[in-house]
Protein backbone atom coordinates (compact mmCIF):
# COMPACT_ATOMS: atom_id res chain seq x y z
CA UNK A 1 0.00 0.00 0.00
CA UNK A 2 1.17 3.07 -0.92
CA UNK A 3 2.11 5.99 2.12
CA UNK A 4 -0.14 8.47 1.83
CA UNK A 5 0.32 11.58 0.06
CA UNK A 6 2.95 9.32 -2.54
CA UNK A 7 2.17 9.26 -6.20
CA UNK A 8 1.78 5.98 -7.31
CA UNK A 9 3.70 5.32 -10.61
CA UNK A 10 1.56 4.78 -14.07
CA UNK A 11 1.73 1.86 -16.86
CA UNK A 12 4.53 2.28 -18.73
CA UNK A 13 4.67 4.80 -21.69
CA UNK A 14 1.88 6.82 -19.57
CA UNK A 15 3.31 10.67 -19.22
CA UNK A 16 1.61 13.02 -16.16
CA UNK A 17 -0.06 15.79 -17.87
CA UNK A 18 1.72 19.18 -17.20
CA UNK A 19 -0.41 21.92 -15.85
CA UNK A 20 -1.84 24.64 -18.14
CA UNK A 21 0.66 27.43 -18.13
CA UNK A 22 -1.18 30.94 -17.33
CA UNK A 23 -2.35 32.36 -20.23
CA UNK A 24 -0.12 35.38 -21.53
CA UNK A 25 -1.32 39.12 -20.93
CA UNK A 26 -2.97 40.53 -24.31
CA UNK A 27 -0.24 42.37 -26.83
CA UNK A 28 -1.27 46.35 -26.76
CA UNK A 29 -1.78 45.47 -30.40
CA UNK A 30 -4.32 43.35 -30.00
CA UNK A 31 -6.32 45.94 -27.40
CA UNK A 32 -5.99 48.92 -29.98
CA UNK A 33 -7.18 47.98 -33.42
CA UNK A 34 -7.79 50.39 -36.60
CA UNK A 35 -12.02 51.05 -36.79
CA UNK A 36 -13.22 48.66 -38.73
CA UNK A 37 -17.02 47.07 -39.64
CA UNK A 38 -15.23 44.29 -40.48
CA UNK A 39 -13.37 43.30 -37.81
CA UNK A 40 -16.24 41.22 -35.15
CA UNK A 41 -13.68 41.13 -31.99
CA UNK A 42 -13.80 44.54 -32.03
CA UNK A 43 -16.46 45.25 -29.10
CA UNK A 44 -16.90 48.07 -26.75
CA UNK A 45 -16.74 47.46 -23.26
CA UNK A 46 -20.20 48.05 -21.56
CA UNK A 47 -19.94 49.80 -17.56
CA UNK A 48 -23.16 50.70 -16.20
CA UNK A 49 -22.71 54.18 -14.51
CA UNK A 50 -24.01 57.13 -12.76
CA UNK A 51 -26.12 59.77 -15.11
CA UNK A 52 -25.21 62.84 -13.54
CA UNK A 53 -28.36 64.85 -15.32
CA UNK A 54 -30.67 62.68 -13.21
CA UNK A 55 -28.94 60.45 -11.12
CA UNK A 56 -30.18 56.96 -12.30
CA UNK A 57 -28.03 54.56 -13.99
CA UNK A 58 -27.13 54.75 -17.50
CA UNK A 59 -24.27 52.77 -19.61
CA UNK A 60 -20.87 53.53 -20.80
CA UNK A 61 -18.98 52.02 -23.48
CA UNK A 62 -15.54 52.63 -24.31
CA UNK A 63 -13.87 51.56 -27.40
CA UNK A 64 -9.61 50.78 -27.48
CA UNK A 65 -8.94 51.39 -31.11
CA UNK A 66 -5.61 52.92 -33.11
CA UNK A 67 -5.83 55.63 -35.46
CA UNK A 68 -3.58 54.73 -38.79
CA UNK A 69 -0.16 56.88 -38.26
CA UNK A 70 -1.30 58.64 -35.81
CA UNK A 71 -1.37 56.77 -31.90
CA UNK A 72 -4.00 54.78 -29.71
CA UNK A 73 -7.10 56.64 -27.83
CA UNK A 74 -9.72 55.55 -26.00
CA UNK A 75 -13.57 56.68 -27.08
CA UNK A 76 -16.02 57.04 -24.41
CA UNK A 77 -20.12 56.99 -24.98
CA UNK A 78 -21.83 57.47 -22.21
CA UNK A 79 -26.08 57.12 -22.38
CA UNK A 80 -28.97 57.34 -20.37
CA UNK A 81 -32.69 55.29 -21.05
CA UNK A 82 -34.42 57.09 -18.24
CA UNK A 83 -33.59 60.72 -19.24
CA UNK A 84 -31.88 60.38 -22.94
CA UNK A 85 -28.80 61.96 -21.93
CA UNK A 86 -25.82 60.80 -24.03
CA UNK A 87 -22.23 62.07 -23.95
CA UNK A 88 -19.26 60.98 -26.79
CA UNK A 89 -15.31 62.25 -26.02
CA UNK A 90 -12.25 60.33 -26.66
CA UNK A 91 -8.79 60.42 -24.51
CA UNK A 92 -4.80 59.98 -25.51
CA UNK A 93 -4.02 56.48 -24.86
CA UNK A 94 -0.49 57.91 -24.52
CA UNK A 95 1.21 59.84 -22.50
CA UNK A 96 1.67 63.78 -23.51
CA UNK A 97 4.03 64.50 -26.30
CA UNK A 98 7.15 66.42 -25.80
CA UNK A 99 6.32 69.06 -28.31
CA UNK A 100 2.69 71.10 -28.87
CA UNK A 101 1.79 70.07 -32.48
CA UNK A 102 -0.43 72.50 -35.27
CA UNK A 103 -2.76 71.31 -37.77
CA UNK A 104 -2.79 73.54 -40.86
CA UNK A 105 -5.85 72.26 -43.26
CA UNK A 106 -6.47 74.37 -46.15
CA UNK A 107 -9.78 73.14 -46.81
CA UNK A 108 -10.60 73.48 -50.84
CA UNK A 109 -13.61 70.59 -51.58
CA UNK A 110 -16.33 68.42 -50.03
CA UNK A 111 -13.50 65.55 -49.99
CA UNK A 112 -11.52 67.58 -47.31
CA UNK A 113 -15.09 67.64 -45.13
CA UNK A 114 -14.60 63.94 -44.14
CA UNK A 115 -11.01 63.96 -43.49
CA UNK A 116 -10.96 62.51 -39.73
CA UNK A 117 -10.13 64.64 -36.73
CA UNK A 118 -8.96 63.98 -33.08
CA UNK A 119 -9.77 66.87 -31.49
CA UNK A 120 -8.36 66.86 -27.39
CA UNK A 121 -10.03 69.17 -24.95
CA UNK A 122 -6.67 70.70 -24.62
CA UNK A 123 -6.49 72.02 -28.61
CA UNK A 124 -8.10 75.47 -29.47
CA UNK A 125 -9.56 75.46 -33.19
CA UNK A 126 -9.78 78.59 -35.01
CA UNK A 127 -11.26 79.25 -38.60
CA UNK A 128 -9.30 82.67 -39.32
CA UNK A 129 -11.49 83.65 -42.49
CA UNK A 130 -14.31 83.85 -40.25
CA UNK A 131 -12.01 85.17 -36.72
CA UNK A 132 -13.85 82.12 -35.25
CA UNK A 133 -11.84 80.57 -32.67
CA UNK A 134 -12.97 77.69 -29.99
CA UNK A 135 -10.52 77.45 -26.98
CA UNK A 136 -8.95 75.00 -25.40
CA UNK A 137 -10.71 73.06 -22.53
CA UNK A 138 -14.46 74.81 -23.63
CA UNK A 139 -15.24 71.15 -25.45
CA UNK A 140 -14.65 67.82 -24.49
CA UNK A 141 -12.06 65.95 -26.96
CA UNK A 142 -13.94 63.84 -29.62
CA UNK A 143 -12.75 61.86 -32.76
CA UNK A 144 -15.05 63.36 -35.49
CA UNK A 145 -14.07 64.97 -39.16
CA UNK A 146 -13.75 68.23 -40.22
CA UNK A 147 -17.56 68.65 -41.00
CA UNK A 148 -18.46 67.07 -37.15
CA UNK A 149 -16.33 69.83 -36.26
CA UNK A 150 -18.10 72.67 -37.58
CA UNK A 151 -21.46 70.70 -37.31
CA UNK A 152 -20.75 70.74 -33.23
CA UNK A 153 -19.86 74.39 -33.31
CA UNK A 154 -23.59 75.30 -34.90
CA UNK A 155 -25.35 73.28 -32.33
CA UNK A 156 -23.48 74.80 -29.56
CA UNK A 157 -24.11 78.07 -30.97
CA UNK A 158 -28.10 77.37 -31.36
CA UNK A 159 -27.92 76.11 -28.07
CA UNK A 160 -29.32 79.27 -26.39
CA UNK A 161 -30.57 80.96 -29.48
CA UNK A 162 -34.57 80.37 -28.27
CA UNK A 163 -33.81 82.18 -25.16
CA UNK A 164 -32.18 85.06 -26.43
CA UNK A 165 -35.12 85.59 -28.84
CA UNK A 166 -37.26 85.42 -25.95
CA UNK A 167 -35.28 88.16 -24.45
CA UNK A 168 -34.71 90.22 -27.53
CA UNK A 169 -31.31 90.45 -27.07
CA UNK A 170 -29.37 91.90 -29.67
CA UNK A 171 -26.72 89.32 -30.20
CA UNK A 172 -28.93 86.77 -31.35
CA UNK A 173 -29.24 88.49 -34.93
CA UNK A 174 -25.91 88.55 -35.09
CA UNK A 175 -25.28 84.94 -33.78
CA UNK A 176 -27.78 83.44 -36.27
CA UNK A 177 -25.85 85.98 -39.34
CA UNK A 178 -22.68 84.03 -37.99
CA UNK A 179 -24.30 80.41 -37.99
CA UNK A 180 -25.34 81.12 -41.65
CA UNK A 181 -21.77 81.78 -42.75
CA UNK A 182 -20.43 78.24 -40.69
CA UNK A 183 -23.48 76.70 -42.81
CA UNK A 184 -22.10 77.70 -46.12
CA UNK A 185 -18.40 76.46 -45.28
CA UNK A 186 -19.55 73.17 -45.10
CA UNK A 187 -20.99 73.26 -48.97
CA UNK A 188 -17.18 74.61 -49.27
CA UNK A 189 -18.87 77.53 -51.78
CA UNK A 190 -14.90 79.31 -51.44
CA UNK A 191 -11.88 77.51 -49.83
CA UNK A 192 -10.95 78.00 -46.06
CA UNK A 193 -8.19 77.01 -43.38
CA UNK A 194 -8.70 75.28 -40.55
CA UNK A 195 -6.39 75.81 -37.34
CA UNK A 196 -5.98 72.73 -34.54
CA UNK A 197 -3.78 73.87 -32.14
CA UNK A 198 -2.78 71.31 -29.51
CA UNK A 199 -0.07 71.99 -26.31
CA UNK A 200 -0.19 68.53 -25.45
CA UNK A 201 0.70 67.41 -29.30
CA UNK A 202 -2.27 64.41 -28.91
CA UNK A 203 -4.93 66.12 -31.50
CA UNK A 204 -4.87 64.82 -34.85
CA UNK A 205 -5.79 65.69 -38.85
CA UNK A 206 -6.25 62.53 -41.58
CA UNK A 207 -3.45 62.86 -44.12
CA UNK A 208 -5.36 60.60 -47.05
CA UNK A 209 -2.37 60.53 -49.25
CA UNK A 210 -0.24 59.31 -46.62
CA UNK A 211 2.44 58.04 -46.11
CA UNK A 212 3.04 60.70 -49.41
CA UNK A 213 2.79 64.47 -48.61
CA UNK A 214 -0.44 66.19 -48.04
CA UNK A 215 -0.17 69.36 -49.96
CA UNK A 216 -3.12 70.27 -48.15
CA UNK A 217 -1.68 69.87 -44.84
CA UNK A 218 0.47 71.67 -42.71
CA UNK A 219 1.94 69.91 -39.46
CA UNK A 220 4.08 71.46 -37.30
CA UNK A 221 5.94 71.07 -34.07
CA UNK A 222 6.85 73.15 -31.80
CA UNK A 223 8.10 74.40 -27.85
CA UNK A 224 5.10 74.50 -25.39
CA UNK A 225 5.64 78.30 -23.18
CA UNK A 226 5.71 78.13 -19.64
CA UNK A 227 1.72 78.96 -19.59
CA UNK A 228 0.98 76.38 -21.64
CA UNK A 229 2.54 73.92 -19.84
CA UNK A 230 0.97 75.29 -16.56
CA UNK A 231 -2.36 74.72 -17.87
CA UNK A 232 -1.49 70.98 -19.12
CA UNK A 233 -0.46 70.63 -15.23
CA UNK A 234 3.07 70.19 -16.31
CA UNK A 235 4.78 72.75 -14.12
CA UNK A 236 3.43 74.21 -10.77
CA UNK A 237 2.74 77.51 -10.72
CA UNK A 238 4.99 80.27 -10.60
CA UNK A 239 5.09 81.34 -6.37
CA UNK A 240 4.74 85.00 -6.01
CA UNK A 241 7.55 86.92 -5.07
CA UNK A 242 7.24 88.31 -1.73
CA UNK A 243 7.47 92.19 -1.28
CA UNK A 244 10.94 92.76 -0.03
CA UNK A 245 10.66 94.45 3.50
CA UNK A 246 11.65 97.93 4.51
CA UNK A 247 14.80 98.63 6.20
CA UNK A 248 13.46 100.76 9.00
CA UNK A 249 16.75 101.08 10.72
CA UNK A 250 17.38 104.52 9.19
CA UNK A 251 13.96 105.46 9.22
CA UNK A 252 12.26 107.97 11.43
CA UNK A 253 8.34 107.05 11.45
CA UNK A 254 5.23 109.06 12.00
CA UNK A 255 2.14 109.00 13.35
CA UNK A 256 -0.71 110.81 14.82
CA UNK A 257 -2.02 110.85 18.74
CA UNK A 258 -3.24 113.04 20.90
CA UNK A 259 -1.27 114.92 23.65
CA UNK A 260 -1.46 112.87 27.05
CA UNK A 261 -1.50 116.08 29.08
CA UNK A 262 -4.18 118.33 27.06
CA UNK A 263 -5.69 116.00 24.64
CA UNK A 264 -4.93 118.20 22.05
CA UNK A 265 -4.04 116.69 18.77
CA UNK A 266 -0.13 116.01 18.24
CA UNK A 267 2.34 114.27 16.22
CA UNK A 268 4.78 111.15 18.03
CA UNK A 269 8.09 110.53 16.33
CA UNK A 270 9.38 107.34 16.45
CA UNK A 271 13.06 105.27 15.13
CA UNK A 272 13.95 102.23 15.28
CA UNK A 273 17.34 101.72 17.49
CA UNK A 274 19.65 98.98 18.18
CA UNK A 275 21.27 99.22 21.74
CA UNK A 276 24.17 97.14 22.31
CA UNK A 277 25.24 95.80 25.82
CA UNK A 278 28.93 95.19 26.57
CA UNK A 279 29.61 93.07 30.04
CA UNK A 280 32.97 92.81 31.51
Amino acid sequence: MAASGAVEPGPPGAAVAPSPAPAPPPAPDHLFRPISAEDEEQQPTEIESLCMNCYCNGMTRLLLTKIPFFREIIVSSFSCEHCGWNNTEIQSAGRIQDQGVRYTLSVRALEDMNREVVKTDSAATRIPELDFEIPAFSQKGALTTVEGLITRAISGLEQDQPARRANKDATAERIDEFIVKLKELKQVASPFTLIIDDPSGNSFVENPHAPQKDDALVITHYNRTRQQEEMLGLQEEAPAEKPEEEDLRNEVLQFSTNCPECNAPAQTNMKLMVVLFAWK
